[in-house]
């Protein structure tokens, strides 16, 4: 890995981080104070904080211990998941949920509005807009995020949003039983507000195909594409009309924020390449979703 993708990746990581900790305090500012519930892991994880302390009368204090406990569920996933994710993603994600955890530990858990449906709208636009940065850096946090991402590679027609639903309505029934019904209420309209404030930083998976049409013959960019995208590369050899040259054309499917890194590579090898990119095409078959 050279120089200009080391300090390009240093950027996006530190950004991850930064993202962990508008998503700590949309959590511990507005949801957690109004006594409402988050969706996927994390709200399972502050369901089980909820019976440790009520049921178990476990006094922790103004230190919220569901970071720890959702810390906690995502090592087994990462565990599962190392081998399935790419290794970028797999660190800044790692990153991202560390930073999580440690956020929502020290972000003490106060009241800035009384009004819970305000808490729900302002606390799920900035979650909302730390995790869809995130997701733009190529990283997640984590949770059913990776989840997603491991079911897709098992089921091509999964999708990180048909496991999100799943979770969510698992714990959306468990919760009307333990909790009042306006509870249940108030933190599906933050999993609306949070999801859609997500999408509108972070549209996944937009196909894109890219066509580059080069003169270097170049086996070594050819297997770094395989190697950083995951990607498969259709290749064939071609005549320039103007110089009769031979070049070579090379097309690839990918998601939109794979792109840049598609760039860098297809530069690192040949400054003087053309790359024609088309978003939003239609693809069906042995396609890879990714976030």
């Amino acid at each position: 890995m050279n120089r200009e993708i080391v300090i390009q990746e240093g950027k996006k990581t530190l950004a991850c981080i930064v993202c962990a900790f508008l998503y700590a305090a949309g959590v511990n500012l507005f949801m957690v104070p109004a006594g409402l519930y988050t969706g996927g892991i994390m709200g399972i994880s502050q369901v089980i904080r909820t019976v440790l302390t009520e049921f178990f009368h476990l006094n922790f204090q103004n230190f919220d211990i569901a970071g720890v406990i959702y810390y906690a569920i995502n090592v087994p996933i990462f565990v599962a998941a190392f081998a399935r994710i790419g290794r970028k993603f797999f660190i800044k994600t790692l990153v991202t949920v560390t930073a999580m955890t440690i956020f929502l530990s020290v972000i003490p858990i106060r009241m800035i509005v009384e009004d819970a449906m305000a808490s729900c709208v302002v606390g799920g636009i900035i979650a909302g807009i730390g995790m869809g940065i995130a997701l733009r850096m190529g990283a997640s946090g984590g949770g059913m995020d990776v989840v997603g991402v491991i079911l897709i590679r098992w089921k091509k027609d999964f999708s990180v949003g048909k496991a999100n639903l799943i979770v969510n309505v698992v714990l959306y029934v468990i919760c009307v039983f333990m909790f009042d019904v306006e509870i249940v209420v108030y933190s599906i309209i933050y999993a609306a507000v949070y999801s859609v404030a997500m999408d509108k930083v972070h549209t996944q998976n937009i196909n894109v195909e890219a066509n580059i049409i080069t003169k270097t013959n170049s086996v070594a960019m050819e297997k770094e594409i395989f190697q950083e995208l995951g990607r498969g590369l259709t290749k064939w050899t071609t005549l320039g009309a103007y110089t009769y040259e031979q070049s070579h054309i090379l097309y690839i499917t990918l998601s939109k924020y794979e792109v840049s890194r598609l760039k860098t590579i297809i530069r690192k090898h040949d400054p003087n390449a053309f790359i024609v990119i088309n978003e939003g095409v239609s693809v069906d078959g042995n396609y890879l979703k990714k976030l």
